[in-house]
């Protein structure tokens, strides 16, 4: 089938479907007069892609999923290698989500700073941070060492 036919059936610009072959994800076309043919396998190795795509795998993710695996390795088997992976990674991006979440809200309700280094010094974000606004020449460790050189 022609690159067309192949983009139209499987909902998937054909300029996608050229990167795919560029990078690996889809065999070499044939071609005849100058113009690639795809099998009909293609459409399914398409239709996966764009699935998986959908499903937040990566297309270097997907690569491994069509090429990482010895040619006999089932169908089944690779799902569960990738998808153990990506429901770890999921886990770990919803505890993540659920946090941001929980210090926005805080945020929204909490937060009746008026200048910016109140809400910084409020927020105590990190040791590192307050390490970088005490070592900032505005910083409250600044001003009180200028205070102190100055009784000197």
């Amino acid at each position: 089938m022609k690159i067309g036919q192949l983009a139209a059936q499987s909902g998937v610009a054909a300029s996608a479907i050229r990167y795919y072959e560029r990078i690996g994800l889809l065999p070499p076309a044939e071609r005849t007069s100058g113009q690639r043919r795809y099998s009909t396998d293609a459409l399914d190795r398409v239709l996966l892609i764009r699935f998986a795509g959908e499903m937040d795998f990566s297309l270097a993710e997907i690569k491994l999923f069509l090429n990482g695996f010895r040619e006999n390795t089932p169908v089944s088997a690779r799902w569960r290698k990738l998808t153990t992976r990506k429901i770890s990674e999921l886990q770990h991006r919803l505890l993540f989500t659920r946090r941001l979440l929980n210090l926005l809200q805080r945020l929204q309700t909490r937060c009746h700073c008026v200048q910016l280094h109140q809400c910084v010094a409020g927020l105590s974000l990190s040791p590192r941070l307050r390490a970088l606004r005490d070592l900032h020449p505005n910083g409250k460790a600044a001003e009180k060492e200028t205070a102190r050189q100055s009784r000197q």
